[in-house]
């Protein structure tokens, strides 16, 4: 593979959604190729992220169609969006072929907000991923040692559950 091919397959995350209100975060992994080319979280249509938040917090009302109205939904409710990557390699979308992860800056963030109570993470990668590339550095800083951390099933189309069972599991958030 040539520095070409290499820059080409060279994948970047998506900024921080959050605000000083935020008491809660969710970290994916890295967006998939649907979520990077419209540039939005949890952006494939079949991605159930949104219809597990609003299924928390709004009765089940159907997501906002206008993906701002949805991160301000998500913003209102305390909740934060992030990947636990910057960047990486990978073919398609999925996990399994993650290479060369570079962690997001969580250092920063955490330092500039405090207010963050709870991580979770959507899906046992990002999971991984936060363990392996995040937590030794905020330990080694007692950074972030408040935090409570809690995995929930992934909300991409790849994990193969119902959005019903699915919100067993995410429905912890209603109660942080």
């Amino acid at each position: 593979m040539d520095t070409t091919d290499q820059e080409e397959s060279r994948l970047q995350g998506l900024p921080p959604v959050i605000d000083a209100s935020c008491r809660m975060l969710i970290l994916g992994s890295m967006p998939g190729v649907v979520s990077l080319s419209k540039q939005e979280y949890y952006g494939h249509p079949r991605n159930h992220f949104w219809p597990l938040l609003y299924a928390i917090w709004a009765e089940g009302r159907a997501p906002a169609a206008a993906y701002r109205d949805r991160l301000n939904f998500a913003l209102k409710q305390g909740v934060g969006l992030w990947d636990v990557l910057a960047g990486c390699e990978r073919e398609g979308s999925l996990d399994a072929d993650i290479r060369k992860p570079e962690a997001n800056d969580f250092i920063l963030l955490l330092n500039e907000y405090p207010s963050l109570e709870r991580v979770f993470f959507n899906g046992k990668a990002a999971e991984q991923l936060y363990r392996k590339q995040v937590l030794p550095q905020l330990l080694e800083r007692e950074i972030g040692t408040n935090i409570r951390y809690h995995t929930l099933p992934s909300s991409s189309p790849a994990r193969a559950m119902s959005l019903q069972a699915k919100l067993v599991d995410w429905r912890i958030m209603g109660d942080a």
